[in-house]
Parts: structure tokens; sequence; C-alpha cells
């Protein structure tokens, strides 16, 4: 009979049921039952992630009028908070991407696994780009034609230019055909790597902000509008990187003025 840690060790190196396992279903011992439960649930978990995975990259396949078409996929990082810019990604990702699984929408990934797939995103791909919105143009333009001008600026930095974009929730008038996607994110692969890119970029941007103006807790928040931040700015005022069209920031500013 098997040591446990002798089943541990095999269990652990194997990643599909094979014939010697069919024992171990009528092995008496509770710790050999338990180790089978646990091999099935991460199994289970992985061809969740295959499955999930497979979904997102038919899902881009199924804009392609050929094989030879390009999907880029586009998203955003940062249209709600008060301060910073909005960043958004564009991305174009290889026929077969076997390192991307697990990857999903920005916000239900852990911030390690974020930077791993950030790092493996642009190891990879056809072809990507970055663009940073700052804050002057968001209050200039307002935060949906900046992001929309954004997310065109990323799409035409791409090279080479893909044949149709796929755009989270937003539609884009640049000459290349574009799709929105409600929730794309949750849909597409290439939006997804989009989305991870544009999360992780701006992360590093408001990090820096961090540094540089200690007082507004940049690196909790990143710019949102929690009621530590409001209470920073109303005792430090807004910082140069404060939207000054947002509210609560605009009616600081209006405060300040009305006391001069």
């Amino acid at each position: 009979m098997e040591k446990i840690k002798e089943i541990r060790e095999k269990l652990g190196n194997t990643e599909k049921w094979e014939p010697w396992m069919d024992e171990l279903e009528s092995d008496g011992r509770k710790a050999v039952q338990k180790l089978l439960v646990s091999w099935k649930r991460k199994q289970a978990l992985q061809e969740k992630l295959i499955e999930n995975h497979d979904f997102k990259q038919q899902f881009d396949n199924s804009f392609k009028e050929n094989p030879e078409w390009t999907v880029a996929g586009i998203d955003e990082a940062g249209r709600g908070p008060l301060a910073g810019p909005v960043v958004t990604a564009a991305v174009v990702l290889p026929a077969h991407c076997p390192t991307l699984l697990g990857l999903d929408d920005s916000k239900k990934i852990p911030k390690a696994k974020r930077e791993y797939f950030a790092d493996e995103i642009k190891k990879i791909a056809v072809s990507y780009s970055v663009h940073i919105q700052p804050p002057e143009e968001i209050d200039r333009l307002n935060i949906y034609q900046a992001t929309k001008q954004s997310m065109a600026e990323a799409a035409m930095s791409l090279d080479p230019s893909p044949s149709i974009i796929l755009a989270d929730a937003m539609q884009l008038d640049i000459g290349i055909p574009c799709v929105s996607i409600i929730k794309g994110d949750a849909k597409s692969l290439a939006i997804a790597a989009a989305s991870i890119l544009a999360k992780t970029g701006r992360d590093a941007i408001m990090e820096a902000y961090a540094a540089e103006y200690p007082e507004y807790g940049f690196a909790q928040h990143a710019g949102y509008g929690t009621k530590a931040h409001v209470e920073a700015i109303q005792q430090h005022g807004p910082t140069p990187i404060h939207r000054r069209t947002f509210e609560p920031v605009k009616g600081i500013l209006e405060q300040v003025q009305k006391l001069k």
C-alpha cells in the first residue's frame, strides 16, 4: 500500500485521470479521500478556466470574416476617479495564447496576477499600445469624449492595424470596423488583455503620484472618491492631477474662490 506522501506527490504531477487512480476511490484512508477530493476540485477549476478561455477566443474569432483577419480589443481604466488620467489600451493577440489561461476582467484578478498577465501580454501580443489621457483633457472634453479620444489614439497606434476592433462599451469612428461590446472584458480575450494593460498602467502612474503627493493616499484609492480622499482634498486643496470638473473637486474649488 502506497504511503500518503507518495500518493500526494503522484496526484500533484497528474493532470488527467489515470487507471492507477481507480484504486484510490476504494482506499479507506480518510487522508487519501481528502487528497482525491482536492485533486478533483483542482481539475474542475482547471477545466472551467480552459472552457472560459476557449469561449473568449471563440468570441473574438466570431468577428473575423476570414482566418487572416486580426481582432483588437480596447478597454480603459480610470473613468470614475477624482484624480489622475484615464488610461486606455489596445491589444491584438496571437491565434493561440495558452499562457493567458485565467485571463479575465482586470478587477477580478489579484494585483500580482495582473502584473504577471501584463508582462505576458506584452511579450506575446501581435501588437499593443497604451494611451494616457491627462486630467486637463478630461476637464476640457468631458470624461466620455476624453475616453473615446484616448481609445481612438490607442487603436490608431497599433502596428500593424487590426482588421476589426472590439471596444468595451464604446463605438469608435476611425476608419476601422468597430463593435461596441457591453461588459466586453467578460466576453472577449482581447478586451480582457486590454483591460489588464490599462489597469496596471494606471496603477503604476497613481503609485508614482502617491509618492509625489503623500497626503492624498493615492496608493490606497487610486484617485477614486473615497471618504479619506475627499477629506484630504478639503484639507489640502486639489492637486494639479485632480479633475476640476468632477464633484466634489469642483465645489471645493468654488468655495476657495469665494473665500478669496
